[in-house]
């Protein structure tokens, strides 16, 4: 029986890159809150993300996955949702995204999993507030990121 071949995939690499935008605060679900009830991203807020469409390339190894982003904060305690910083959350998202000398880089992926190397990211529409979360948290989505990427060979 062979090993099979680890691949990167979409979720991973715009994990990644995410990543190296607001830090380690993404994931493809919201943290549940620790056994005391506490929420351990309360303090910075929390980036996940789904694969909401996109293409590959046919004739080259090219993918360009469009990733549905949401943005969240919370604020223990209260029934008032910390809009403001989830907006950060997503506004700092666009930014790096029009920073265009900084969108290509080199990212290592984790558990084994080949690099990729990003060459240009954008989204196709600002962020949004979505309101009416049962939970009060605040919550802003990028309806798309698309992020063009291929595996580095090793």
């Amino acid at each position: 029986m062979t090993t099979p071949v680890l691949r990167a995939t979409p979720e991973l690499v715009a994990t990644a890159w995410l990543a190296s935008v607001v830090g380690d605060i993404v994931a493809t679900t919201l943290p549940k809150p620790g056994s005391d009830g506490t929420l351990g991203w309360a303090a910075t807020g929390f980036v996940t993300l789904v694969t909401a469409g996109g293409v590959s390339n046919m004739y080259v190894p090219l993918r360009t996955p469009v990733m549905g982003v949401s943005c969240w904060a919370a604020n223990p305690g209260s029934q008032k949702p910390p809009w403001g910083k989830a907006s950060n959350l997503a506004e700092a998202i666009v930014a790096a995204t029009l920073d265009h000398p900084r969108v290509p880089k080199r990212l290592s992926l984790p558990g084994g999993y080949p690099d990729a190397q990003v060459l240009s990211a954008y989204v196709t529409g600002d962020p949004r507030r979505i309101t009416d979360d049962a939970s009060s948290y605040a919550r802003y989505d990028i309806p798309g990121l698309a992020i063009a990427w291929t595996e580095v060979p090793s």
